[in-house]
Formats: structure tokens, sequence, C-alpha cells
């Protein structure tokens, strides 16, 4: 009896020890979970937070449009990013926010290669509007559905079939790795490779851009193209009252594209209408048509967030350049294409479209003495 009682009063005294020490391990947890995982949700709140900056603070811009300009600055806020607005009718270049950066190094283009691609392919007949291919293992896209929701695979399967030589052909035609703008010394060309990129060849240069640098104005000149049905115009930024009184539009080149650029235009919508360009969208004014990128840019660093669009389809009135650059994750195109639509909707809300602009189209584009020229690129 002495021994099992003995036995017995070890065995409690074991067991309140195991307990009070499980106690101890899973009850100090318990209590610091709430503490470790209020912190941890502080830091994500602070971790994507945007840094108050003010990107138009070193801008010259006493020529710049003053309602498009006020409308961007807004509309961009205190985001690292650029925004530059030019006029499809004559190249003038109306505004630009964050000079600084727009007139930086060339950067990776993302996903806005893809309407280059798009005209080189419709050209050489590698697709037609059409086609389907194949970009899952029960999926298939035409170049609508592809350009709206930039589909990927579906552009690499072009660049692969159009090839190296024919694309960059089309690129460099349409003004890639030369300077678009005339007299604007700060502008940059930007770069072509002369050979395939070593990191997925000319299928990853035709969906992401893998090796190629574009600039704002390389990306504004080929909408404003576009937009008005094959006219290139060389991009102008009249910078005094000489300038502006003396400003007529300088064709850079014209282009048979009439029965490309259908094709082009639908896939733009697309994007503006349920792909990923919808932040762009209003249902309550005319309705621009765009293109988004998102991507990585290894050699300057950080996320670069691209959407380049236009506005009113019948009658262009103004093509948009929204450019997103720096280190929050959250930059991307389809947040680009946000501003874009923040832009068109104040100048919709000020009756820009229906007043000013037309006037200013009258005043330049109808003039008789626009002028083919040839500068230095």
């Amino acid at each position: 009896m002495g021994k099992s009682s003995g036995f017995k009063q070890s065995c409690s005294v074991l067991c309140l020890l195991l307990v009070g020490a499980l106690g101890v391990a899973s009850g100090a947890p318990a209590r610091r979970p709430a503490r470790y995982a209020h912190h941890h949700r502080v830091y994500h709140r602070h971790r994507y937070r945007v840094s108050y900056i003010d990107p138009a603070k070193d801008d010259v811009t006493t020529y710049d449009d003053p309602i498009v300009r006020e409308i961007a600055v807004e509309a961009l806020g205190h985001q690292s990013g650029s925004v530059v607005a030019v006029n499809p009718e004559n190249g003038r270049i109306l505004s630009i926010v964050n000079q600084k950066m727009a007139f930086s190094s060339a950067l990776e283009p993302c996903s806005t290669i893809k309407p280059f691609v798009t005209i080189a392919a419709l050209k050489e007949d590698v697709i037609t509007g059409d086609t389907m291919l194949r970009v899952g293992p029960r999926r298939y896209m035409n170049l609508t559905e592809a350009l709206a929701h930039s589909n990927n695979e579906f552009f690499q399967q072009v660049g692969t079939q159009l090839g190296f030589q024919r694309e960059v052909k089309y690129e460099t035609m349409l003004g890639l790795g030369q300077k678009v703008g005339y007299d604007i010394p700060e502008e940059q060309p930007g770069y072509l490779p002369s050979a395939p990129p070593q990191f997925g060849g000319v299928a990853r240069m035709s969906s992401f851009g893998e090796g190629i640098r574009i600039t704002p104005f390389q990306l504004a000149s080929l909408v404003t193209m576009v937009a008005n049905g094959g006219t290139q115009y060389y991009l102008q930024y009249p910078r005094s009252r000489e300038a502006i009184a003396t400003f007529r539009p300088r064709i850079r080149e014209r282009y048979d594209l009439q029965s490309y650029l259908p094709d082009l235009r639908q896939g733009m919508l697309g994007a503006v209408l349920y792909g990923t360009a919808r932040r762009s969208y209003d249902p309550d004014g005319e309705q621009d048509l765009g293109k988004t990128g998102t991507c990585t840019d290894d050699h300057v660093g950080g996320h670069l967030g691209w959407f380049v669009s236009y506005a009113d389809q019948q009658h262009p009135k103004l093509v948009l350049v929204v450019l997103l650059h720096g280190s929050n994750p959250w930059i991307s195109g389809p947040r680009a294409s946000g501003i874009a639509g923040q832009i068109y909707r104040g100048l919709y809300a000020h009756n820009y479209f229906a007043t000013v602009a037309d006037t200013r189209q009258d005043d330049y584009s109808g003039s008789p003495d626009v002028e083919r020229s040839q500068a230095s690129r």
C-alpha cells in the first residue's frame, strides 16, 4: 500500500509538472501571436504604402496645355511615374508630367510591344484577325482576345512564326531604336537588339519586349499613327512663344495600314472594356482604346507599369502614355490604365474634347503647311 501510494503521488506530481510545462509551452505563444500578428499586419500596411513624392516638381511647364497638365498631375498624384499627352492629329506634345523620367534612359516595353508585333504579323500574313491559337490545354484565343488579355503564349507563338529579322524590320520602320521627336534634344533613342535575346529568344521578345528599350515618345508615336489611320508625325514639343506661333505638323512617314488597323483597334478596345485596362473604362465619355504592359526591368531595377491609349475612335483627339516605375510591387499596367482613366474622365468633365481640343485641332492640323521632314534620328 505504501509503495503504491508513493507511486501514485509521484505520478500525480509528474503529471502536474508535465501539464504545467505544456501550459507554459502552449500558453506563451497563445498570448504572443496577437502581438506578432498585429505587428505583421502593420508591416505589410507600411510595406505597400505609397511614399510622398512630387513627380512634377522640376518640370518647366510654361507652354504646356494648362487643362491637360492640371488634370494629369492630379491623376498621377504622388506616384513615381510620368504622363505624356499628344495630339494625334498633328504630333504636338501637349504636356509632359515628370519630364525627368520621360526623358531618362529607355526602358523595357513589357507587353506594350504587342501592338508592334501585331502590325508586323498582320502585314506579313503570319496571322489574321480570325486566327485561333492554342494558349492552354483547353483554351484558344484570337487576336482580339489575346490583345485584350495581354496573353503571352499567343504572342510568343506569333513572334516565333514571324521570326527575328521580320519583327525587327517592322519595329525599326515604326521608330524603335530611333528618335521620333523633332528638335527635342533630351529625347533618348532607345534600343533594338542585333540578335535574338539569349533569354527566351524572339518568343519572349515578342511578348515581354525582352532585349528592347523603348521610350514614352516611341509608344506615343505608334499609337498616334494607329489613332489617325496611318500617318506617323514627328512629335514636337514647342517650348517658346515663337515655336508655338510657327508650329507646323511634320510627317515622319505614312503607312498603308487601313486594312490591318481594325483588328488592332478591336483588341485595344477589348482591353479597356473587359481586359487588362478595365480601370480606364469611362461609361459616360467617348471610350478610349489602349494596351497595358507590366514587367520588372532588370537593367535599371524596379517594376514597370505602362499604359498607352487614345480617346474617341471616330475622331481621335488625345494620345496618353502613362509610365509607372519604382520598387513598389503594386506597380502595373492595369494601375497605369487607371491613371489614364482619371485623366480622360477629368477632361470630359471639363468639356475639353468638345471645345478646346477641336479648336486646337483646327489651328494646327488643318494648316496647308504640313511638312514632310527627315529629322535626324
